[in-house]
């Protein structure tokens, strides 16, 4: 049974935990799970939205360079489809410097006004991307709009750790990332609306600074809503705030810190489940990086004019969608899933590639299948993120692991537009082969890692002589790990276990 602490109105406690280094809180009374859930309800109704609606923009922001290249950005920048592939890699070369140090800014900054300030900085930057009117200026403006949008996923990975136990990080890591779907979805239909804009702005212009703006009202609101913790929730009655805080950070013998420290940064380096979800990370990501910004490409090269290239990259974002909502119930259901639908997700993207790659040219609905299927590979993106949540603890480890493993996001996402040669089209021989070995590789990779913590959970088990559930709500955090402020690691904490 979940368990909460009643300490009614504690509005000292908060303060003093959020001017402590530890943010510790002190154990009170338990609550029972019938008081716990009208508390998880209620920043169920007034967070996961913030974040949904945030990640929907975000992923809107970053691809409406694909929706462009369609409507005259080529053209109206006086670039070729080889400068278009550098454009696009730009974007995570930005992401890829910006990483590290945007994981400092989640342990020394309150993370809700950061990630708004983040916002609202891309925003403005993509509405500028409507006066780049060469190579050298819309690099420039890509890879400033990735060193912003770098702090959102990691964010909110950190952000669902901090108010959901680890039995919920799979249901509200999927909702938040859904947007990407739903966005997917909405892009499709509105670049389609502004295709048919026709004044002395070109339509790719128009579309940058409609997407710009839009995100910039929202991120101006998300400022003023967006809570930095629990303890300063205003959707929260004042004595519900400490329980909340609390349930997610005992459950995972770990409490939110801004102390750095160098022991978990360390640890998170030599742990093997980091680098396993990096080589898995990096392996998703190149073939998203190319599928990303080459989609649109890739329907037109079968023969579609425009505007119906827009529309039939909708069913992709549709198929992809329901997929994600299908592993979320699943896993929020039974648990020790999440490895398993990764698998999932990565074959049938490979039965996708494999109709792209193997069907003759003429063939082009049954390649169009192909690439409505080989995004589904996204689905199993947010729940590697909740494995992050649910398995790393200690705030300066799970921070650093975070940005290592977008690191590897960003490598993949910079090679893979670099893989699909304008010589190659419609066929795109070199790219879909890589796309194949990666789907391959991953596999064996999220198996490995299945198999590792499967281990790792029997061999503490033996240690400890009782058998603990990785996804249960029971707390039990020993006095060192009280006297430490709560902040420890996974490593440190023979009681924790990980989440299948």
């Amino acid at each position: 049974m979940g368990v909460l602490e009643n300490n009614g109105p504690n509005d000292s406690v908060a303060m003093e935990a959020q001017k402590a280094p530890s943010e510790s809180v002190e154990e009170h009374h338990p609550w029972t799970v019938v008081e716990e859930n009208p508390i998880i309800r209620r920043i169920d109704i007034c967070l996961l939205p913030l974040m949904f609606v945030s990640y929907l923009l975000q992923y809107l922001d970053k691809t409406a360079l694909s929706y462009a290249s369609i409507l005259g950005l080529l053209t109206g920048t006086h670039i070729n489809t080889s400068q278009y592939s550098w454009a696009s890699s730009a974007f995570y070369f930005g992401y890829l410097v910006a990483a590290y140090p945007v994981s400092l800014g989640f342990v020394k900054f309150p993370i809700g006004k950061y990630l708004s300030i983040m916002m609202i900085l891309w925003a403005i930057v993509l509405t500028c991307h409507a006066a780049a009117s060469n190579f050298a200026g819309l690099t420039s403006l890509r890879v400033l709009l990735g060193v912003f949008e770098s702090a959102i996923s990691p964010g909110f990975t950190i952000i669902v750790s901090m108010w959901y136990t680890p039995s919920e990080h799979a249901l509200r890591s999927c909702i938040w990332f859904s947007g990407n779907g739903v966005a997917a979805i909405f892009g499709g239909v509105l670049s389609y609306a502004i295709g048919h804009a026709h004044n002395r702005l070109g339509p790719w212009q128009w579309l940058f600074i409609i997407f710009g703006v839009i995100t910039l009202i929202w991120s101006m609101f998300l400022f003023f809503v967006l809570p930095d913790s629990p303890l300063n929730a205003k959707f929260l009655p004042s004595s519900q705030r400490a329980p909340a805080y609390r349930r997610a950070q005992q459950s995972q013998q770990s409490y939110q810190s801004r102390e750095w420290k160098r022991d978990q940064f360390i640890e998170a380096l030599i742990d093997p489940k980091t680098w396993l979800l990096f080589v898995y990370n990096f392996l998703v990501s190149l073939p998203n990086g190319g599928i990303t910004n080459f989609s649109s490409l890739v329907i037109a090269s079968f023969g579609f004019d425009t505007f119906n290239t827009l529309l039939y990259t909708i069913p992709m974002s549709v198929v992809a969608l329901a997929f994600l909502l299908a592993s979320a119930l699943t896993c929020n259901r039974f648990h020790g899933l999440r490895c398993y639908w990764m698998i999932v997700t990565l074959g049938i993207s490979l039965v996708g590639i494999l109709l792209m790659r193997q069907l003759p040219t003429e063939r082009k609905w049954g390649r169009l299948v192909g690439v409505w299927l080989v995004t589904v590979f996204g689905a199993g993106f947010p729940l590697s993120l909740s494995l992050v949540s649910s398995n790393f603890a200690g705030f300066t480890k799970k921070s650093t692991v975070t940005a290592l493993l977008f690191i590897g996001y960003c490598v993949g996402n910079i090679a893979g537009p670099q893989l699909f040669k304008s010589e190659e089209a419609p066929r795109y021989n070199t790219a879909f082969a890589a796309i194949l070995a990666c789907f391959c590789i991953a596999i064996f990779v999220v198996v490995a890692l299945r198999v590792y913590m499967v281990w790792e959970n029997k061999r503490r088990d033996a240690k400890l002589g009782r058998v603990i559930e990785p996804e249960s709500k029971d707390v039990d955090m020993s006095g060192q790990e009280k006297e430490n402020g709560g902040d420890v690691s996974d490593w440190q904490n023979l009681s924790f276990r990980y989440c299948l």
